[in-house]
């Protein structure tokens, strides 16, 4: 066909239809897929094609894929076969939050990370310690800032070697003379350079003879707010070295660390440290410092025979003497300058010299009133014609002034001559060190290793195997004449298993705790099954007892643990694994052994109480149960800390001072529930007490109107409830014994003496139930019947008074007469029991209640211009000052006083203040005093941001705290009396006022 039959006259094509291109490129495409991977059209070989592919798997990578089918990346249950894969349209998780948190790794704890070097392998060491003879359990205690720590970094340093000094920061202080605090382990005792909890270093140390002694030292803080962990390490030892400031001599500390050693049968040695400020600091002249020295021992030795105290003496001779250098038990000491020793340690330096004369006729000759005369050369008891110089002095004392003296003012060259002719070599890189490093330098080469320290130990305090039986006479609970017991006694590793646990140390993730104790007897391995029996176990109820096994076992070194796979009496060892059902204190035995007849060691006695309340709440409510399981562990940690909720859901923790529930709370907020969480102002726990006798009989009668109780109250002898508290009487005595007490101490006549029924609110607690009844008038038989009852009613309202459900104290409750129904189904302890309490409290108000509160005992260091500032500070707080002292060879005085506990609270800032920062205060739980004021005096009103006067104090202490606890204001006497009571109060007051 023509071109132009194709188109028409306008141009538009009329032809015959012919195929689109895109068509035609469209079938092309698909004619060449189809030559390339065999595929038929439907009709055309289809089943021929089908079968191919059936028949052969190679072609079946070679398939069409779509796009959307494509994997580029494999399937995450390709890669992690196991993981779970959560698909979720919205995010549940705040965006401040990573998907997938990091792995945190906690740090409170300075920690070896590689074991150092010891001069001994710790197979040598386990070895020594498995032998009773060869160990000494010590514990070093005293007053703040004394020197401890210091005095243990010594030690540290005789036997450890951390490497180069470019590697170890110890070697690097310790070269520069500065303080490391080796076992203040934990990152916030160095941040406030004191100690906050005790800690253990088992060393291996020689005498003066080369023999080792495997020595367990135990690190105690020296705040008076931390005593409770001066209990738990006194507790595990078989000695005390009293560690006390050469310069500020006995202090507040010091004295109640010697009173619990005196309680715990504790021998004492003692250490002077710090003698280097008599020369450098106070410059005293040498015969001056003798008599500081002497003032120091005097002061010591006076309070350990206050207390009834034993000195430390050698194996075979009697106990008692007193502390003298004379015979080693006094160790002189400068941990700054890194040297201790003992008179005889320095007369063994003559005796080496001069080869002439034994050193022990030498130093009992280097104490006390001995002369020795240069003329006859010899010594005398009498000071020579003219005055002389004593021996101490010569000896002693002048040349220690004289080394200071060229280490301080002497040219180098000299110096080094000087000091060789003392067998001390100086190279020039040691000469020119600044003064303190060189002293020291000088001093640990003159002096050597502290094996003086080591002998005063090792000869005058027991071995564990010496001090087994005396302990467990002390500390345990049960029958003495058991086999349990007798084996104790013994102190050897063949017996069974007893162990006491008195600490908890928690792991570096801080959510568990490994516990740290004393094998009193037997052996125990790792992988031994044993029952660790709490501190309310008894052979009745055994609800306290928990079977665990022992998972690990350590030697404690403070900042690093050596394993160990035994342990043997008289080790302290930490062990892993046990510690879920501990609280406090526990005791360990094997598991099925000796179980009729197992008891527990007696818990801690601790000096001082906890009477500070802090109530605590998580800034998110959500993150409650977080803070209570960090309420559950910081219990652990602290011995004397104790949580309590209130009836109103208020959660308290109780501690010694406020620098104790500072440290509380960091460990709470930081290492435990890592949470925010709020705090109130803190408060103060309150005792309830009677001045006077019950104005009237008070009678209660049980809900079902067959049982009677008449009661009356009174208050206690003065001083029996501070006995009872410390254990000088015990209702777990006889009759007879109780009533020798009670008559000769306090005047008790013989009916009321043996007729105690019981102390309240618990078995050590200030008050006490007397049976004063008489056979005539009430039947024993059926009163005995109800005994049980009546008592946990009477401790039941002593333990939450009616003032302000505080405890109440001091007060004794005499039942005078009881009428009890014959039926014991009448007589059932949910009808005698709230009666008691109501017939308690009824009584308690009859008797003219009132209020006490804590107060604390204060001392206080300051120069002289500032003892008017102190007299102003602490009489605007309701303080007052019992004695201001000169300090003997010092410009400081010591200010003993008093100061409420309620209103001690920022004293310490308010002293600073007004002193320029020169007074220093510590403050310590001392006495219950009462509030004055009638709490119950509705008259009395009280203003708001208004101090109250003195007269209003107990008013509003008791309105302020009903209100805390969310009680109502007033005590309301219908709850505790009954209809008959109220018609006698009625009736008498009618004729009291138709009388009048």
């Amino acid at each position: 066909m023509d071109e132009e039959e194709l188109y028409d006259e306008f141009g538009n094509y009329i032809g015959p239809d012919v195929a689109d291109e895109d068509d035609d490129e469209g079938d092309s495409e698909d004619d060449a897929l189809e030559n390339a991977y065999g595929a038929a059209a439907p009709g055309e070989g289809g089943d021929d094609a089908m079968e191919e592919d059936e028949g052969g798997e190679e072609d079946a990578s070679m398939a069409v894929v779509l796009h959307e089918d494509k994997k580029y990346y494999p399937d995450a249950e390709d890669v992690y076969p196991d993981a779970q894969t959560m698909v979720q349209e919205e995010d549940t998780q705040p965006l401040d939050k990573p998907i997938i948190a990091p792995i945190r790794t906690k740090h409170f704890d300075h920690v070896e990370k590689k074991t150092p070097v010891t001069p001994y392998t710790a197979q040598y060491l386990a070895d020594v310690s498995s032998n009773p003879e060869l160990i000494r359990n010590v514990c070093i205690a005293g007053h703040l800032h004394s020197g401890k720590t210091t005095l243990m970094d010594c030690l540290v340093r005789q036997t450890h070697s951390f490497g180069s000094k470019l590697e170890s920061e110890f070697e690097k202080k310790w070269d520069m003379c500065e303080d490391m605090r080796y076992l203040d382990t934990r990152i916030d005792e160095q941040q406030r350079k004191l100690g906050i909890k005790s800690m253990p270093m088992t060393l291996l140390l020689p005498n003066t003879k080369g023999k080792n002694y495997a020595v367990n030292w135990l690190d105690t803080p020296g705040h008076v707010n931390f005593i409770d962990e001066v209990a738990a390490a006194m507790r595990v030892s078989d000695g005390l070295l009293l560690v006390v400031d050469a310069v500020d001599g006995v202090q507040l500390n010091t004295e109640r660390v010697v009173r619990l050693a005196c309680s715990e049968g504790l021998p004492i040695v003692l250490c002077i440290n710090k003698i280097d400020r008599l020369v450098l600091e106070l410059k005293l002249p040498p015969q001056d410092a003798y008599f500081k020295l002497k003032n120091v021992i005097d002061e010591v030795n006076a309070l350990v025979q206050q207390w009834g105290g034993v000195v430390g003496s050698c194996v075979g001779e009697e106990a008692g003497g007193e502390l003298t250098p004379a015979n080693g038990s006094v160790v002189l000491a400068s941990s700054l300058f890194g040297f201790s020793f003992t008179v005889e340690q320095f007369a063994t330096v003559y005796a080496d010299t001069y080869r002439n004369f034994p050193a022990k006729e030498l130093a009992a000759r280097l104490w006390g009133d001995f002369w020795f005369d240069e003329a006859s050369r010899k010594f005398k008891r009498t000071a020579p014609p003219g005055g002389g110089v004593r021996a101490f002095v010569h000896f002693v004392i002048e040349p220690l002034y004289k080394m200071f003296s060229q280490a301080v003012g002497e040219d180098p060259k000299e110096l080094s001559a000087c000091m060789s002719t003392l067998g001390i070599s100086l190279n020039k890189k040691e000469l020119t060190k600044d003064v303190k490093p060189l002293m020291r330098t000088i001093f640990s080469g003159f002096f050597g290793n502290h094996s003086g320290l080591v002998d005063c130990v090792s000869k005058l305090l027991p071995s564990p195997a010496r001090a087994s039986e005396p302990f467990v006479r002390l500390n345990y609970t049960g029958e003495l004449n058991t086999e349990v017991a007798l084996d104790a006694m013994k102190g050897t590793g063949e017996g069974p298993l007893m162990m006491q646990i008195v600490k908890l140390y928690h792991k570096p993730d801080c959510a568990s705790f490994d516990a740290f104790g004393r094998i009193v007897s037997g052996t125990v391995k790792v992988g031994d099954t044993v029952s660790v029996l709490g501190e309310g176990y008894s052979l009745d109820d055994d609800e306290d007892m928990t079977v665990k096994t022992v998972t690990d076992l350590w030697l404690y070194e403070g900042r690093y643990r050596i394993p160990i796979d035994k342990a043997s009496a008289g080790m302290l060892v930490l062990v892993g694994g046990i510690d879920d059902s501990i609280i406090k204190t526990a005791t360990v035995a094997h598991n099925g052994v000796h179980t009729d007849e197992q008891c527990i060691f007696r818990p801690l006695q601790h000096p001082t109480r906890s009477v500070i309340k802090l109530a605590l709440e998580p800034l998110n409510p959500s993150e409650l149960p977080k803070m209570l399981d960090g309420l559950r562990k910081v219990n652990k940690s602290f011995p004397l800390l104790s949580t309590k909720v209130e009836e109103s859901g208020e959660h308290l923790v109780l501690g010694t001072g406020e620098l104790f529930l500072d440290c509380v709370m960091h460990d709470l907020r930081q290492m435990y529930s890592e949470i925010e969480i709020k705090t109130a102002d803190p408060s103060v726990s309150f005792c309830e007490t009677v001045v006077e006798t019950s104005s009237l009989k008070c009678f209660a009668e049980t809900p079902n109107k067959r049982n009677k109780i008449t009661l009356i109250s009174e208050p206690l002898e003065k001083g029996l409830a501070e006995d009872i508290e410390a254990g000088l009487i015990s209702t777990s005595w006889d009759r007879k014994r109780q009533a020798t007490f009670l008559q000769h101490k306090y005047d008790w006549d013989v009916l009321a003496a043996r007729s105690v029924w019981a102390f309240g609110p618990e078995s050590n607690g200030a008050n006490v139930l007397v049976d004063d009844t008489l056979p005539s008038e009430v039947d024993k038989q059926l009163l005995g019947h109800v005994k049980d009852s009546v008592v946990q009613g009477f401790q039941w309202g002593t333990r939450e008074g009616p003032l302000c459900d505080e405890p109440i104290r001091n007060v004794k409750f005499k039942i005078l007469d009881a009428t009890v129904d014959a039926s014991p189904v009448h007589r059932g302890g949910g009808q005698i029991i709230p009666t008691a309490r109501r017939v308690a409290y009824s009584a308690f108000l009859m008797a003219t209640p009132r209020l006490m509160e804590p107060v604390f005992y204060v001392e206080i260091q300051a120069p002289a211009d500032c003892i008017t500032a102190i007299y102003t500070v602490l009489a605007r707080r309701r303080g007052h000052v019992t004695a201001d002292n000169p300090k003997p060879g010092s410009p400081l005085y010591n200010i003993k006083a008093y100061i409420p506990v309620v209103d001690s609270f920022g004293f310490e800032t308010d002293l600073r203040t007004h002193t320029q920062g020169q007074a220093f205060c510590l403050q310590v739980f001392d006495h219950w005093a009462i509030v004055p004021g009638d709490p119950l005096d509705k008259s009395i009103v009280l203003r708001p941001l208004e101090p109250s006067p003195a007269p209003h104090l107990a008013r509003e202490f008791m309105v302020k705290t009903r209100r805390r606890k969310g009680m109502s204001e007033d005590v309301s006497i219908n709850k505790f009396f009954d209809d008959p009571m109220l018609l006698e109060l009625a009736r008498q007051d009618a004729d009291l006022q138709a009388y009048f």
